[in-house]
């Protein structure tokens, strides 16, 4: 498993007791525009800056109504989380009771799902409105160890005074982003909390591992659903004189007539209709499998993208959407690719590999990242991007979205030319 870097808020042998009081006097002198007598870590400046252009309020955050116990069961019927559950739970319940500890379990829009673990804790977390149902994103409780990792996607500590709101200084929690393995999309988050005083370094690395376990248990449930429509589509496949594929809802490739199918393929967002333009595919036609689809492939080029929607306005994640006579297709976008695109809707003309390593790290030499980076774009918006120089084709309408005056763009990204656009 590749490493990812952990945001813990202490080190092993710092003075917990010490090292609060010195985050609530970081945290009033920042409120109160005064000089701090330190700085707040990165990630953490960042989330209270977020915070303070949007107005929440530091005292009690914004108060938001719960959803029903219907509407919950309803999520967690229809979350991909719950089929990591069970990893979650014999990961960290044993020591969440031993330890004073909550298991919190949080839907991709920051909505409280599950919650479980010691009495006493689940009692604070009462106290402060986070329960079941309870929206925990940064925006409606301020910088905390839930909310806060689905906006960095990036495992992260947060400790006392570092939540934003004061009502939560008493606790410190840690929390992990957890990814859907079919799509790469956020699924949600998991969480431990606890009482600020057993605050320790090892709860992070302990919530990023068990949470990766997840998404391996996850990985694996979706190859042996991917085994089950390849047997029910092999009697299928032999009797197709063309090109045809099974894939599943995702357009992960079950089975093929030929030998050089690809992994996965872009689905339309209305796979029922009778055929569609696909990338690199041309015109297919589509019949429902139990589990998936059967696409056969007619070949025709037509139907190709006329139409982007780059949604960067921070009212959900950043997206893409492309739209063409064949269909219309939407993606969520990694941090670093919706930089990438929302460079190149500001510059139509077009952008060289050394001129992109320029706006997104400041550094010109880093073309083989750049490189990598398009690469990976142009095989997911084929017939979107054009390269040499890198930019979007000429036939392509680019529609960009942005957030308020308040904010700029992209608010948490640290790419030159992105914030040389902020106000």
């Amino acid at each position: 498993m590749s490493t990812r870097p952990l945001d813990a808020a202490v080190a092993a042998g710092d003075d917990p007791a010490r090292h609060a009081r010195v985050l609530a006097e970081v945290r009033q002198a920042v409120l109160t525009g005064d000089r701090p007598p330190a700085r707040p870590r990165p990630v953490i400046e960042a989330s209270w800056r977020r915070l303070l252009a949007k107005g929440v309020d530091p005292e009690r955050g914004r108060q938001i109504r719960p959803l029903s116990t219907e509407e919950v069961e309803r999520r967690r019927r229809s979350t991909r989380l719950a089929d990591a559950l069970p990893t979650l739970r014999a990961g960290l319940l044993r020591v969440a009771d031993d330890a004073e500890h909550l298991m919190v379990v949080a839907d991709a829009e920051g909505w409280l799902l599950w919650r479980e673990g010691n009495t006493a804790v689940k009692l604070l977390s009462d106290a402060v409105g986070v329960a079941e149902g309870a929206l925990v994103h940064e925006d409606a409780i301020g910088t905390n160890g839930i909310g806060t990792p689905l906006i960095t996607r990036r495992p992260l500590q947060v400790y006392s005074a570092e939540h934003y709101v004061r009502l939560h200084h008493n606790l410190t929690c840690s929390g992990a982003p957890i990814h859907d393995p079919r799509t790469g999309g956020l699924l949600g988050v998991v969480n431990l909390s606890a009482r600020a005083r057993t605050v320790h370094p090892s709860s992070l690395a302990l919530v990023d591992a068990v949470s990766r376990l997840a998404e391996a248990a996850l990985r694996q449930d979706h190859r042996m659903e991917l085994e089950r429509l390849r047997a029910v589509a092999a009697p299928l496949l032999v009797r197709v004189a063309g090109t045809a594929l099974a894939v599943d809802r995702d357009g992960w490739v079950a089975a093929s007539t030929t030998a050089d199918a690809p992994d996965r393929i872009t689905l339309p967002a209305s796979p029922d209709a009778a055929e569609a333009w696909l990338p690199k595919m041309g015109v297919c036609r589509f019949e429902p499998l139990p589990g998936g689809w059967l696409v056969r492939v007619a070949g025709e080029e037509a139907g190709r993208p006329t139409r982007v929607v780059l949604d960067l306005s921070g009212a959900r994640p950043d997206t893409v959407e492309v739209l063409g006579t064949g269909g219309s297709w939407a993606y969520e976008l990694s941090p670093r690719h919706a930089q990438i695109l929302g460079v190149l809707a500001r510059n139509p003309e077009g952008r060289s590999a050394a001129q992109l390593a320029e706006d997104l790290f400041g550094d010109s030499a880093r073309t083989v990242t750049v490189r990598a980076e398009m690469s990976r774009l142009r095989r997911r918006l084929a017939g979107v991007l054009d390269r040499q120089p890198y930019r979007f084709a000429e036939r392509v309408e680019v529609e960009l979205r942005l957030p308020g005056a308040r904010t700029g763009p992209q608010p948490s990204s640290t790419a030159p030319a992105i914030v040389a656009k902020r106000p």
